[in-house]
């Protein structure tokens, strides 16, 4: 293993792994998915070193190894700790977390949520990435917007979105 490799993984790391986190809301499958990626970067490290940006490089392959994941995943069961209850209801004051709120989101619009406010990318850039056309990303990213602040309310979103200015 190279050490310009070695060096790279350690520095990218914490980074795939929070971005994969916020994007599947599981940290076990978030670390598998950032040792996946870390992998096929490796295989494919002569190239990816000289690429411009090896960082976003990396970042490109984790979305797409997430979408495709949940793409094969998707007719799979399942298993859960607890099983809903359908009936219930929820005081109408009931706060979600942000968390929670993104989990609400198809996996394509979370990843356009998370890429675009969390690691701050541009439209162009997030679109790339996910592999859909700068339209999409900004009409997704409208929709996405409005079921959070639908979900977190205006206030409690507005002031999330003031903290990570």
């Amino acid at each position: 293993m190279s050490d310009d490799f070695v060096e790279f993984a350690q520095v990218a790391a914490g980074r795939l792994r929070d971005t994969a986190f916020l994007m599947c809301r599981d940290w076990h499958l978030a670390q598998d998915l950032t040792q996946i990626t870390l992998a096929k970067v490796y295989a494919s490290w002569k190239r990816v070193r000289q690429a411009d940006n090896p960082h976003a490089y990396a970042r490109k392959m984790l979305v797409r190894i997430l979408i495709d994941q949940k793409r094969r995943a998707s007719s799979r069961e399942q298993a859960v700790a607890v099983t809903p209850d359908h009936g219930v209801t929820y005081p109408a004051d009931l706060r979600v977390t942000l968390l929670d709120a993104l989990a609400t989101l198809p996996t394509r619009d979370r990843a356009i949520v998370v890429l675009r406010y969390w690691e701050d990318l541009s439209v162009e850039s997030v679109a790339e990435l996910v592999d859909v056309s700068p339209a999409v990303v900004k009409t997704q990213s409208m929709r996405s917007l409005a079921r959070l602040r639908e979900l977190l309310g205006d206030s409690r979103f507005e002031l999330y979105a003031e903290d990570r200015r």
